[in-house]
């Protein structure tokens, strides 16, 4: 999908792909820097991403913006994504129906945005960029690279939020996050 951000912007706000279209408040298409060396991707927009048409802010959205700082960065210097662009009935995980009719717009977000880095956060954000075969439990921090860019999945906010536990190892990997981009400012 080759495309322009107004263009795309359209497309998103217009889209009846799937049937989340029926239930939406307001459409989620992303935002940030259009330039950005790090990309986010999350799963889908929740109630309060809904009721105001803007991806993570929510309770999740409060954590990654303090995970974001403690690596040195705020929201506008990156940009944010989701997998899904409209959110899902009571917050339950998107279908692959509903990934797969999203995907197109999210391939044409990163082609637009050209990232050095994105984050995958969480299963589905995963799961819709690397395949099925990922398992964040198993994944979280392993770096793959594509084309030029380099993915990390890592646990989504929300997972922080509700398992304490898992806020060392997302710490990992963002601290792995900042690293990364150093490194590729280094040699470029």
């Amino acid at each position: 999908m080759q495309t322009s951000w107004p263009t795309l912007m359209e497309q998103i706000g217009g889209c009846t792909a799937c049937g989340l279209c029926r239930g939406r408040t307001h459409v989620v298409p992303g935002e940030g820097d259009l330039h950005a060396r790090l990309m986010l991707i999350g799963e889908g927009p929740g109630e309060q991403e809904d009721l105001q048409g803007r991806p993570f802010v929510g309770p999740a959205g409060q954590l990654l913006e303090r995970m974001l700082a403690a690596i040195g960065l705020t929201r506008e210097q990156v940009y944010i994504a989701n997998a899904v662009k409209c959110r899902p009935p009571h917050n339950r995980v998107p279908t692959p129906e509903e990934t797969a009719a999203c995907l197109p717009y999210l391939r044409a977000q990163v082609a637009l945005v050209r990232p050095r880095v994105i984050a995958l956060l969480g299963a589905t954000a995963a799961r819709t960029v690397l395949g099925d075969g990922v398992r964040i439990t198993r994944d979280r921090g392993r770096w793959v690279e594509r084309k030029g860019v380099f993915l990390l999945p890592t646990y989504h906010p929300a997972a922080l939020l509700r398992d304490e536990s898992k806020k060392r190892p997302a710490w990992e990997d963002f601290k792995a996050l900042r690293d990364k981009l150093a490194q590729l400012d280094a040699e470029s």
